[in-house]
């Protein structure tokens, strides 16, 4: 029986390793659609002129 357990800890291994450092991962179409959304330029707005005025005097 320790043979058993100890061998399925080695196949576990392998196969975490196989897959973490081994296997290229493939690009998807909702991949690419994720990155094409990240690479474009946001919109960007001044929201200082937003802000209320200062209350108060500063002494």
């Amino acid at each position: 029986m320790p043979y058993l357990f100890g061998g399925l800890v080695v196949l576990n291994a392998i196969t975490l390793g196989y897959y973490l450092f081994l296997q290229q991962p493939s690009t998807t179409q909702t991949l690419i659609a994720a990155q094409d959304n990240i690479t474009q330029p946001l919109a960007f707005t001044n929201s200082a002129k937003h802000i209320p005025p200062i209350i108060g005097t500063r002494d």
